[in-house]
């Protein structure tokens, strides 16, 4: 088992935003996360990376406890975030956001020429970046911006990525490259992805496994073709007069 969270609680001050949140990944698994506004999806995602720590529970990566982490050592140990609405560094170029995601690397003394070559994988993966490799982040189409928000997390090796909605806002052809490039990144280099997605039934479409949320807890999990059929799944993420978006 590659992650496990059994039990977690945790808090924004007063706020019990997870309540004994119990989930897990194996290796080369996807599994989504889907629920409503609010339901504790980016918590889930936040409380993993440790920005915002746990309060109790036990969070095991590789079996090992890593809930008192700080962030850095997070990353170091193989765990990506991209976070919800991209985050890119906007007055630094495509080539320099990327580098900034070998950060820990270059403070390891890694060698720049594996750095480098790493950097050609991102411009494999997604050629519109290596198209825009000199031009300015902020000046780019928000799916060129997701695009380069996945490859700087890729940037430090990861063998767990997590994604917070890379569908948000982006037309229905950019979304779908970008889940190509997920597919692929599990088929060709076994990654295990962790995804909060707003558009379930892509992201179910997609997924091995996930997990449904409401309000802090989990209320339905399983397969991904069991739960894209599940009403509850439709109730829980759309609501009653949203249902026919679910259904196009």
């Amino acid at each position: 088992m590659l992650l496990r969270l059994k039990n977690i609680n945790t808090f924004y001050g007063k706020v019990h935003a997870l309540k004994n949140v119990s989930l897990h990944l194996a290796e080369g698994e996807i599994v989504t996360l889907i629920g409503a506004n609010g339901a504790g999806k980016t918590t889930i995602l936040n409380t993993i990376s440790g920005v915002t720590p746990a309060g109790s529970g036990d969070l095991l990566y590789h079996k090992e406890p890593v809930q008192a982490l700080a962030p850095d050592r997070i990353v170091k140990l193989g765990i990506s975030q991209v976070p919800e609405g991209r985050q890119v560094f906007k007055p630094l170029s495509v080539e320099d956001n990327l580098e900034l995601g070998a950060y820990l690397r270059y403070r390891n003394r890694e060698g720049k020429s594996s750095i480098h070559e790493d950097m050609e994988r991102i411009f494999t993966l997604f050629p519109r970046l290596e198209e825009r490799r000199k031009q300015l982040a902020g000046t780019m189409s928000g799916g060129e911006q997701q695009m380069l928000a996945i490859g700087r997390a890729l940037m430090a090796r990861p063998k767990l990525l997590l994604l917070d909605e890379p569908s948000m806002g982006l037309a229905p052809l950019v979304v779908q490259e970008i889940f190509c490039v997920l597919e692929q990144l599990r088929s060709e280099r076994g990654m295990t992805i962790l995804l909060v997605e707003q558009n379930a039934k892509a992201a179910l479409r997609l997924a091995d496994r996930g997990y449904v949320l409401e309000t802090g807890k989990v209320i339905l999990e399983g397969d991904a073709g069991e739960l894209i059929e599940n009403a509850e799944v439709k109730r829980a993420y759309l609501g009653k007069d949203k249902k026919e978006i679910w259904e196009r």
